[in-house]
């Protein structure tokens, strides 16, 4: 029998609880929205006890967190958020209350570098070495997987504060980043969709002019890490992504924008297969989490 894993898609909205083995063979989930860390964390502590009463004892758990996060198990702030800009969880512990309550082996990452191990262990990454996951949401974050590993280094990647042009005539709005202004996520996330044009981005029509616009600001932040990181393949999900008519627009401009000069098929001629959503769906973030614990269990054992 495979072992069952707990996984724990924090999110500055909501927390995304799973049990599972694997994608299929999910056997209790739960969402809630993020309030304080001692509620939130305790409806976490009372989902997961609740899990192992029903359905028998967890191997591990995966925690892949929003961020700034410490991932580093060496440093005294492992498994904190640090310098968000949520009210109350700024310097929050969350490995260390679950850890403690649940006595499980814990991995603490990125959410977004979970969803991205997610998606290479049974999604759109399966097979590759090289690849980034974006989500574009309430904020921008992104995952890196470099050579077959998730990339931390000095922290870990931050792919929504890269700095892109913002041309004022064509856009006034000056982005709601408060430590940017108009980064990458002050400018494209959902919270700027919905102050720079009165409305939330799902009840915008297909042929809004903000969704040119959002293209363009994401175009620019996909051929900065074509230009660097060199991925074999670009996922992107997130509410925001979930608007059909935002693919086709992005690959146009993401092609434009390069103007030729990466001479690679894969964004020439078959675009469509190389900036693509998620495999696993809405659940990428949630299956991340438990292909973390699966990994810190193989690693404890």
């Amino acid at each position: 029998m495979n072992p069952l894993y707990a996984g724990l898609e924090a999110g500055g909205t909501k927390f995304n609880c799973i049990a599972a083995t694997g994608p299929n063979d999910i056997r209790a989930e739960a969402r809630f929205p993020t309030t304080t860390p001692a509620e939130t964390l305790g409806r976490v502590i009372e989902f997961f006890r609740r899990v192992q009463a029903e359905h028998g004892p967890l191997a591990a758990l995966g925690i892949g967190s929003f961020g700034p996060v410490d991932p580093n198990p060496a440093s005294p702030t492992f498994g904190y958020i640090t310098t968000t800009p949520k009210p109350g969880w700024a310097q929050a512990d969350i490995v260390g209350p679950l850890r403690a309550a649940l006595g499980l082996p814990t991995a603490f990452d990125t959410d977004v570098n979970a969803a991205a191990l997610g998606e290479w262990r049974w999604g759109a990454a399966q097979g590759l070495d090289t690849f980034v996951y974006l989500t574009i949401g309430t904020g921008i974050g992104g995952g890196v997987f470099v050579n077959g590993q998730l990339v931390h280094g000095l922290i870990h990647p931050e792919l929504g504060h890269i700095l892109i042009p913002r041309d004022p005539a064509r856009d006034p709005f000056p982005g709601f980043c408060p430590f940017h202004g108009d980064c990458l996520e002050g400018l494209a996330a959902g919270p700027a969709i919905e102050r720079r044009w009165g409305a939330r981005a799902e009840t915008l029509p297909p042929d809004h002019p903000a969704w040119e616009l959002e293209a363009h600001y994401l175009a620019l932040g996909l051929v900065s890490y074509i230009c660097t990181l060199s991925p074999q393949r670009i996922i992107l999900g997130g509410g925001v992504m979930s608007q059909p008519q935002i693919f086709p627009l992005l690959r146009a401009e993401t092609q434009s924008l390069l103007n030729g000069y990466i001479q690679a098929p894969q964004i020439i001629e078959h675009s469509d297969t190389y900036i693509v959503p998620p495999g696993l769906g809405a659940r990428a973030g949630m299956l991340g989490a438990v292909a973390l614990a699966e990994n810190e269990y193989q690693k404890s054992a």
